[in-house]
């Protein structure tokens, strides 16, 4: 098949099913502005464009976020015309419609198959929008309807999508009914073999000082810090927390931006607005044992976890972290917010713990309760790693769903775009 691969930061959640096809023998290209140039990266063409136009001054601050769409989806329509006149043509386009760059591609080739990677429809009912009522800002009753203009961009896909696929049931079940029965669930999958326990791993502080699995290492991490992944609440629960743990080690992973949710008040950072907000309950001797590392590489990340004794993990009704199910990979014992999309991922007192996303005490007790038991941390480990290995694993289950996935996509009667 000619596959034509859309997603504004590739490779993306692309990154092993793209090569993966390449493998396969299909011709892959992959249209991005991440490139200046035409490459080849492990067998699949990179062919560059770029976003043109910028957002009109003035604009209703409902419809900036639609404008910026249509901007990446215009510019995406431009450079695959071009590709057009040079002749080729997709058997299948697959896309992450997030950002709206597939939005007009169907208009360039009606006759192409569109699989759609489906990440989150925008619900409005308060369980979203008001989940953490702190954060409730001034006309928040006008919420539901900006929210229902962010899903232009999904309604707009749904007329021109012949198959979806979505990494977990909770991220599926927010899209509308029209949308299910051409969605399949399929997670991008966990490499095992490489995020796995080690006993010799080591993480070195830029102190100096060299962490271990024989350390008290609690670890949490956020792509950026911030209230959708409950770093607030685990920042007050950390006078407490040290003050039970006096040989604990708190290791926090984390950019100062935001990646989900409202930016925080009067151009600070929700990082730093949350340290302002407990330090002074926490003595310097205690704050040197709290180790923020920014955003990090890999390997260290993953060190991160393979020392990890207990890993906390918190989050709204939201998309699924990647980062939870590697830390199950890693062994590591989970204590995570009793939200949905963790309760698809991990189940009480078999592969982890949970507790209430706003329980403050319960979270430091039930986080003392585990770093108090060997045992059952050993227990909760062993089966996280096994549920992900079985359930998640790259490999052996994700990347074999995904391809024969797409390999199907020929088979469907294509949907062309309505006048």
């Amino acid at each position: 098949m000619k596959i034509l691969i859309i997603h504004q930061n590739f490779p993306g959640q692309y990154k092993h099913l793209a090569p993966a096809l390449a493998a396969r023998g299909h011709q892959v290209v992959a249209l991005t502005p991440k490139v200046d140039k035409p490459q080849t990266w492990k067998g699949v063409r990179l062919v560059p464009y770029r976003i043109t136009g910028s957002s009109t001054k003035g604009i209703h601050p409902w419809l900036q976020d639609f404008e910026t769409k249509v901007l990446r989806g215009q510019s995406c329509y431009d450079a695959a015309l071009v590709l057009r006149e040079r002749g080729f043509t997709p058997d299948v386009i697959l896309a992450h419609h997030g950002w709206g760059e597939s939005l007009f591609l169907k208009d360039v080739w009606p006759g192409a198959r569109m699989g759609l990677y489906c990440e989150l429809y925008h619900l409005t009912t308060e369980e979203f929008t008001r989940f953490d009522p702190e954060f409730d800002r001034k006309g928040t009753e006008r919420d539901g309807l900006r929210i229902r203009l962010k899903n232009l961009n999904n309604r707009l896909h749904e007329e021109v999508m012949d198959a979806g696929i979505s990494p977990t049931r909770f991220q599926a079940s927010t899209f509308p009914e029209t949308w299910q029965d051409r969605i399949t669930v399929a997670h991008d999958g966990v490499d095992t073999d490489l995020v796995r326990p080690d006993p010799e791993a080591r993480l070195d502080l830029d102190t100096g000082q060299v962490l271990t699995r024989d350390d008290e290492v609690i670890t949490f991490i956020n792509r950026n810090l911030e209230p959708y992944r409950g770093y607030h609440v685990f920042m007050r629960a950390l006078p407490e927390i040290l003050r039970r743990r006096p040989n604990a080690q708190v290791v926090l992973i984390g950019g100062d931006e935001v990646s989900y949710g409202a930016k925080a008040p009067d151009g600070k950072s929700w990082k730093q607005i949350f340290i302002d907000e407990v330090r002074a309950e926490i003595s310097d001797s205690d704050w040197a044992r709290v180790h923020f590392l920014g955003r990090v590489p890999y390997e260290r990340f993953l060190a991160m976890m393979q020392i990890s004794r207990v890993h906390v993990y918190l989050t709204y009704p939201f998309v699924l972290s990647w980062s939870l199910l590697e830390a199950m990979s890693a062994e590591c014992a989970i204590l995570a917010s009793d939200t949905a999309p963790v309760r698809e991922a991990l189940t009480e007192d078999e592969t982890g713990r949970m507790v209430d996303f706003f329980d403050r005490a319960g979270l430091v007790d039930r986080l003392c309760e585990l770093l108090d038991d060997g045992d059952a941390r050993a227990r909760l480990g062993r089966a996280a790693r096994e549920h992900v290995r079985k359930t998640y694993d790259l490999t052996r289950v994700c990347l074999p769903r995904h391809v024969e996935w797409v390999e199907s996509l020929p088979d469907l009667t294509p949907r062309p775009p309505r006048d």
